[in-house]
């Protein structure tokens, strides 16, 4: 078997980092003695230097971002408690300031890869035959720290792809809040971050049932001053855990390719790392996308998960249970006998299948897949959520040969019992060619998700690690080599 027979098709379609896109985000200046002193300084301008210096900024950076004096009044009102006397301060003045605590990231200038598509709920306006889509992109910058970023796309009634240009503007939220936490499901995940201790139990009892992050702010304020240095850190932990549970909110001036999820909370300070968006159909018939991703500290891996329903308000949670490990899990589209089901990869190796009531709490596993021919040898995983067919469940993989080569591969399962492989390709549905084999991570292929349109699964990829571009492979083809073959050499 080959690519070829299988009719996959590559569309040259790519998309490149463009480092010019930038965000403004808050410039971190440690120790306080370093603001107090910058602050002086400022200080000692008088008004009409403060109002030259700023109109030159503004005239600089301005039409780089919207709204960005509204951002540096923001940085103004975090730094102003350092600032040695309660003196009027004209706005022009509270500007300069926020400016000098705030700077530019580039957020695709790393890389730009590992794609994630569905189809959008908005189809109006479109010519006959053609569907819009949305795909989530891992952009990564500065200090190798990955967001999630946005394009919107059409596929026509031939399979041509056609991505909208993005816009010169990118943003963060405006709005960031934390929910009510409710106390035995975060006393399960304390557990599970071995972080119950006889310190982190007390605070749980000072907790109402219900709670919210200024509840927990404050009571761990009132203890963990004069405490030991174990149960600070503990208490670190706890708020981490906390603020790791989240939701933004953007207007709708901010179009699809102007919104960026960026790091928010510590679990996430390293980066949130290949979303797996999947369009999940609800019980009563209701659309919800959901999407599981891994937040990264540097040291740990949190396997998280995003919820929205119109890609304006995001709901961001943390996953519970002892499976809840490593990267790579991936939501099934619906559920099956009336329960969740989630793709895994716990042990960096096989890939395996869950089930649960609770949508947040996954405790037991079953191996489904192991690394079988010499492609895939190192380890297996998952290119995305599974893709529902007739036939039964159709799964992109990913497998990892000698010199850390990933090749792109595929299985079905049963629909009924996903447990039971039907069909696996003993060849790569697709592997990086001399073109796609250069770049930030060499000899890499990868996707997120995949789509069915036409009679053909249409495939965006990173290539290793520094652009993407889109495949197309006949299903019925494909199909057939699954079901005929039941996964024996073909």
């Amino acid at each position: 078997m080959n690519s070829q027979s299988l009719e996959l098709i590559r569309t040259g379609v790519e998309l490149i980092p463009d480092f010019r896109r930038v965000l403004y985000r808050p410039l971190i200046i440690e120790p306080e003695e370093r603001i107090i002193k910058i602050l002086g300084r400022i200080q000692t301008l008088s008004e009409t230097e403060v109002e030259s210096e700023i109109n030159i900024l503004l005239s600089a950076f301005e039409e780089r971002h919207k709204r960005l004096k509204k951002f540096f009044l923001q940085r103004f009102e975090q730094i102003k408690k350092y600032l040695l006397t309660d003196h009027f301060l004209s706005e022009e003045r509270k500007l300069l300031i926020g400016a000098y605590f705030t700077q530019e990231y580039s957020l695709e200038s790393a890389a730009l890869f590992n794609p994630s598509i569905i189809w959008d709920k908005d189809q109006t306006n479109l010519p006959p035959g053609s569907r819009r889509f949305i795909m989530s992109l891992r952009a990564t910058g500065e200090g190798h720290i990955s967001s999630i970023t946005f394009r919107s796309g059409i596929v026509d009634s031939k399979n041509q792809i056609t991505i909208t240009n993005p816009t010169k503007y990118v943003s963060i939220s405006d709005n960031i809040s934390n929910p009510i936490y409710e106390k035995k499901m975060f006393e399960r995940k304390l557990s599970e971050l071995n972080l119950l201790t006889d310190f982190s139990i007390n605070i749980l009892y000072l907790l109402n049932p219900h709670f919210t992050i200024e509840d927990l702010k404050s009571i761990l304020d009132k203890h963990i001053k004069t405490n030991t240095t174990e149960n600070k850190l503990i208490a670190n932990g706890i708020l981490s855990l906390a603020v790791s549970n989240y939701e933004i909110q953007y207007d709708n001036e901010q179009l699809l390719s102007e919104r960026i999820i960026f790091p928010h909370s510590p679990s996430e300070s390293n980066g949130i790392e290949d979303a797996r968006f999947v369009d999940f159909i609800e019980d009563n018939g209701n659309h919800t996308y959901y999407a599981t991703y891994t937040a990264y500290d540097g040291k740990i891996i949190f396997p998280q998960l995003l919820e929205t329903r119109d890609f304006l308000h995001f709901k961001v949670s943390t996953l519970y249970g002892p499976e809840v490990k490593n990267k790579g899990m991936a939501l099934f589209p619906k559920k099956i006998n009336n329960q969740y089901a989630m793709l895994s990869r716990q042990d960096n190796e096989n890939l395996f299948l869950m089930f649960s009531d609770d949508l947040h709490f996954w405790y037991k596993k079953e191996l489904i897949l192991k690394p079988t021919y010499p492609w895939e040898f190192i380890q297996l995983g998952n290119c995305g959520s599974p893709i529902e067919l007739e036939e039964g469940w159709l799964v992109i993989t990913h497998g990892v040969g000698p010199m850390r080569k990933y090749s792109i591969g595929a299985f079905l399962l049963e629909k009924s019992n996903p447990r039971i492989v039907i069909g696996r390709l003993s060849e790569p549905l697709l592997a990086p060619n001399e073109k796609e084999r250069e770049g930030y991570v060499p000899n890499v292929v990868y996707s997120c998700g995949s789509i069915i349109n036409g009679g053909d699964l249409i495939l965006p990829y990173a290539m290793s690690d520094r652009s993407i571009s889109f495949a197309k492979i006949n299903l019925k083809r494909l199909l057939e080599k699954l079901t005929t073959n039941n996964g024996k050499e073909n």
